[in-house]
């Protein structure tokens, strides 16, 4: 029975490969620095599916944050699968633009960051935006969400985390946390210093995937906010102006603008600096977000790998304890989630592709 969850980076990466050729589909290999943990090279591979001289586009990214694309990589692998297997086509004049392992090293690592503790989609930053500042409270957070010592088997954060919940409130503290930071490079959310080599590369490229096409949709996969096994679209301010095209080409409940019904709104999101350089053509973006667990358990085991990554050996067992929590945490292994989430990103892409 095929399965698309792959058990590794390096797994996910040959098969993606593999399908992309099974399906005909031109394929590019965009290496980056740095190696995966069998040594093997890192790339963002780009696969194109449909016409050469497209009126539309409609782009599906995963692996933004690495870790994220073990899920990310199995909706574009089955999606692929389905084209050769299912008789599924894509309508005339459209392109299927594929990005596979946008932070090939967070992926292959099990991170959520690059080799630079950068989260990505902390760090496409508008132009003339300094890559500087802390939100409200981050600094207050600091010494909770990044110790300075490996992670012990029992730890009491979810406790005092429960506790400043209580306090004021989860959203504050959502807020405080994830809306990227940009002075402790070690810590959670660390949006980096200047532009990482994957915003480089898809800065430089993104437009030229999809072949100058006048319309572009674009799905960025997501997971580990929400109710679990179930999505919802998010929508960043620059594409609110058009929230009745995304209703009306969508599940309409669940398309939710940033800022309105979410905890937080990002600076440096990948899809806001996209909007911001369309050029000529007509761009829409949404971020396809599954949910997992609760946000405290999310938020304690991104804060035990970061802790495990910088404070403990690869051969400790508190090492591999946060890697393993962490993976549950965005691509859960039960069965259950898996096949509710993979229907639902697939039924997603599907309605994309056809709204043209």
């Amino acid at each position: 029975m095929f399965d698309p969850f792959s058990g590794s980076y390096e797994a996910a990466r040959r098969r993606f490969r593999e399908a992309a050729r099974a399906a005909a589909a031109p394929l590019e290999r965009h290496p980056l620095a740095g190696r995966g943990p069998d040594g093997g090279e890192l790339t963002v591979d780009v696969a194109l599916v449909g016409a050469r001289n497209p009126r539309r586009a409609v782009v599906v990214s995963s692996g933004l944050h690495g870790v994220e694309g073990f899920f990310g990589s199995a909706v574009q692998l089955a999606w692929l699968r389905r084209l050769r297997d299912a008789g599924a086509t894509v309508p005339g004049g459209t392109l299927v633009v594929l990005l596979h392992a946008l932070n090939p090293f967070g992926f292959a690592w099990r991170r959520r960051t690059n080799e630079d503790n950068v989260d990505l989609n902390r760090n496409f930053l508008a132009d003339g935006e300094t890559y500087a500042g802390t939100p409200d409270r981050y600094d207050g957070l600091h010494r909770l969400l990044n110790p300075g010592t490996p992670p012990p088997r029992l730890d009491a954060f979810r406790l005092r985390a429960a506790w400043a919940v209580h306090r004021h409130g989860l959203s504050v503290l959502q807020n405080a946390v994830a809306t990227g930071q940009y002075e402790h490079s070690s810590g959670l959310f660390f949006g980096g210093r200047e532009a990482a080599a994957s915003t480089r590369l898809v800065r430089e490229r993104f437009w030229s995937w999809t072949r100058a096409a006048e319309e572009v949709v674009h799905l960025d996969l997501h997971t580990g906010l929400g109710d679990y096994a179930d999505y919802r679209l998010l929508i960043e301010p620059p594409h609110v102006p058009d929230l009745g095209w995304y209703r009306s080409r969508f599940d309409a409940e669940r398309v939710v603008p940033v800022g309105d019904d979410t905890p937080y709104a990002a600076r440096g999101v990948m899809g806001a600096w996209l909007a911001r350089h369309p050029g000529p053509r007509e761009y829409r973006f949404a971020c396809l977000e599954f949910g997992t667990y609760s946000p405290l358990r999310v938020l304690a085991a991104l804060r035990a790998e970061n802790r495990a990554h910088h404070h403990a050996t690869p051969g400790a067992a508190a090492y591999g304890r946060a890697k393993r929590e962490l993976v549950e945490c965005f691509c859960p292994a039960s069965g259950l989630w898996r096949r509710k989430a993979l229907g639902r990103a697939l039924e997603v892409i599907a309605q994309a592709v056809a709204s043209g």
